[in-house]
This record gives C-alpha cells, structure tokens and sequence, in this order.
C-alpha cells in the first residue's frame, strides 16, 4: 500500500482533525504521531532509523493511505519523491496562534524535559526540534520559520499536487482536492483542550512523583485509548 496524502504542516496546525477528516473520506488509516505511540515498539526504532538517514518508508507506512504530523511532515520532501503519485495537503493556521499552541503542548519546557536522555530525545532533537536549536522559546524567530516553512511547500510542490487547508475550510476544498464525496456529518473538530490534555499525558508520565519517560507499552496503551476518544467525540 503506497501513501495516497502526505501532510506538510507541521503539528499543531488541525492535524487530529485532519487525520480524522481523511480517515472519514476513505484515506483510513491516517499516520498521525499519536499512531506513532500506539506502536511505540515497532514504530520508534524505525523513525530513528529514518532519523539518522536509513528509512524504511514502506515499514514505516505499512497499512496507511495518509500521514499528517509529525514525525513525517519533517520529511514531507523525501515522502513526496518517495510517493509520486501522493497528494501534498498543507495544513495551516495563525503564526502567533500556532506559537501560543506548540509553546504550551509539544515544544514546552515539560514535554522537552520528559524525553531527556532517552531514545526519544534523539528522535525529537533530530526532526521535531532539529532546525531550532536555542530559539524554541523566541516567538519572532519561530513564527517566522513557521511562515517560512509553509512558503517553501507553496513554492515546491506544484499547484495542482497540493491544497492549502485550515480546518475552519471544512469538508468542500478537501473533498474536491482529493475527489471525493463530502460526508454528511461536520468537519471534525478535536477540542483544543482535549489535545492539550493529550499531549501533557502522552509525554508527562511519572513514576513516583519523579519525571521518567514513558515506557513503550505506557506510551502504546494511553496513544490507542486517546485516540479511540478523540475519534468518539471527534463528529459529535
């Protein structure tokens, strides 16, 4: 099975809603991170792998039609010439929004802090933080690789290969780019406290009251619950 979709945006820009939305649409399943974690002792060794410049794209996607977030918008690029024939859905939202969001969930102090000294250190540090460095925590600079990095997938992927989308576009633009039916349901919509929640459980684990990284099966069992629940609530 060969990738279908490959999202671009970066996390944090609607990428539940969308992996629900092209899961509703027939692009089922949808690796999202959180699919990641569902499969924590298959999947990270061969994202590490793809991190240090050895993937294995069809382990990687085995049994998926789509992808969106991260880990593999990091390579949106080597996915694109990987999967020729894929479409390129950009994912998109406010600058200064998109910081308030990332600075609270996925790039806090906390979430960094969680993974410090174990493999999952080295797979962040080497796609999700990879092109920051010491200014994570600087608003300007970030906002402005957020709108850089957008501009570079306009620039790069021909017009007729891609779709710029917010989710507030809803089903029309998704469904005509992609060619088929819009449901009869709403957009789906995944409650931005919900995601919060999610991601401070998926990466805050402890163990005696002392900051541990999570184990692969602790990992597995909360992603998997998580996303059977956002899904639930996801079309309400």
């Amino acid at each position: 099975m060969a990738l279908e979709v490959i999202g671009a945006g970066l996390g944090r820009t609607g990428t539940f809603s969308l992996k629900f939305a092209l899961e509703r649409i027939g692009f089922d399943a949808c690796y999202h991170m959180s699919e990641m974690f569902a499969r924590a002792r298959r999947n990270i060794p061969l994202w590490l792998d793809a991190a240090h410049g050895n993937p294995d794209w069809d382990a990687i996607f085995d049994g998926y039609r789509s992808t969106c977030d991260y880990p593999a918008c990091y390579f949106w690029r080597e996915l694109a010439d990987y999967y020729p024939d894929a479409k390129i859905i950009l994912s998109v939202r406010d600058p200064d929004s998109w910081f308030d969001s990332v600075s609270s969930t996925i790039f806090s102090k906390a979430h960094r802090e969680t993974f410090a000294g174990g493999p999952m250190q080295d797979l962040f540090d080497r796609t999700v933080y990879a092109d920051f460095g010491d200014r994570i925590d600087d608003r300007a600079f970030m906002t402005d690789y957020f709108t850089r990095w957008n501009q570079s997938v306009i620039d790069e992927v021909p017009a007729d290969r891609l779709l710029v989308h917010s989710a507030r576009d809803g089903w029309e633009p998704l469904c005509e780019f992609l060619g088929v039916a819009v449901p009869d349901v709403p957009y789906p919509r995944v409650n931005s406290r919900d995601e919060l929640q999610h991601e401070q459980q998926e990466v805050g684990q402890r163990d005696g009251g002392q900051k541990s990284e999570p184990t692969a099966e602790q990992m597995e069992q909360f992603a998997r619950q998580y996303i059977d629940q956002l899904k639930a609530n996801a079309f309400g």
